[in-house]
């Protein structure tokens, strides 16, 4: 039978919570929308611990509620949730975390949203965290640039739970960048959105694996893909300098006949000009060099996932390329 709601849940490194979490989202709305058919389809991302052991005996105790999807090697959050929305059965998918730290109880908003409003995007935005004061400040600082320079609909405090009806989803899975970024193809695709806003609760257990280089690569992925700005950026400076070079070529003439030049000096302002103006261009090569590996990448067109099995509930371990 099909399923009403599929809830796809990445995992990497999460053999502490894996349990807890299952049993938050199977009493608190499984259990308590009874007319709805669910299923979990959890997305095992290389985790090089426990986890996928441990969510094939989570699959076998429920077989007729989890899946469970394990890739070949660590592609990346958002490419395992792409993989999780591939495989979802349900009229409509949703997407959190599995570490807990998303309440269970937004699917069930979530879905009201979806069956009451006849909303097809639902985002749950973090309007407090329980969270070190850096994950606090550097999450602000990634979406407020987010906001300035590609999404200004994006919520203040982003999201990451996030529900979609099977058009939207459709419409989501059309798209196969190369460097997907998961919230701003949300946002993208211009369907009105309903927010939830929530506290984010405290991890209760293990660490996170979303260090800050892989928030400066998906913030980078952000901004390239979304945005023209670097590229504007690079023109007004370029334009900047060029005016600042006439204007001390100006000064340096205007030095050298009034007999002024010896006492300035000429070595340290032209070094100084030299260092500003080369930083400058090697700046600028940097940010076109990141728009060319982009296109280099999406011209391969390779997957963004490769699958390695599937434990559902015939309970066969299917390969799949």
């Amino acid at each position: 039978m099909t399923p009403d709601v599929s809830i796809v849940l990445p995992v990497y490194f999460n053999q502490e919570n894996l349990k807890a979490t299952l049993a938050s989202l199977k009493a608190d709305v499984v259990d308590q929308q009874p007319a709805l058919r669910f299923e979990l389809i959890f997305v095992d991302d290389g985790s090089g611990d426990n986890s996928l052991e441990l969510l094939v005996s989570l699959q076998r105790e429920h077989p007729e509620l989890v899946r469970v999807i394990k890739l070949t090697r660590n592609f990346g959050q958002v490419n395992a949730i792409w993989c999780g929305y591939s495989h979802a059965r349900g009229r409509h998918v949703a997407a959190m975390s599995a570490d807990g730290q998303d309440p269970a109880r937004l699917v069930n908003e979530m879905m009201a949203a979806h069956l009451t409003e006849n909303r097809d995007v639902v985002i749950c935005t973090r309007e407090e965290r329980d969270e070190s004061a850096y994950r606090v400040a550097t999450s602000r600082v990634f979406y407020w640039v987010m906001r300035k320079l590609s999404f200004p609909e994006m919520p203040l405090g982003g999201f990451d739970v996030v529900s979609m009806s099977r058009r939207a989803l459709d419409v989501f899975l059309s798209s196969r960048e190369s460097h997907p970024f998961f919230q701003g193809q949300v946002l993208w695709m211009g369907f009105p959105p309903k927010i939830i806003r929530y506290r984010r609760e405290a991890r209760k257990g293990g660490t996170s694996r979303w260090t800050f280089g892989r928030k400066l690569t998906y913030l980078i992925d952000g901004v390239l893909s979304y945005s023209y700005a670097p590229l504007r950026i690079m023109s007004v400076l370029g334009l900047c300098l060029a005016a600042s070079g006439f204007l001390y070529a100006l000064l340096i003439a205007i030095l050298r006949i009034t007999g002024g030049l010896e006492q300035v000096g000429l070595l340290t302002p032209m070094l100084v000009a030299i260092l500003v103006i080369g930083g400058t261009q090697i700046l600028m090569f940097g940010v076109m060099g990141e728009y060319m590996w982009r296109t280099l990448a999406q011209s391969r067109a390779r997957p963004l996932y490769v699958v390695d099995r599937v434990f559902e509930s015939t309970d066969c371990e299917s390969d799949r390329r």
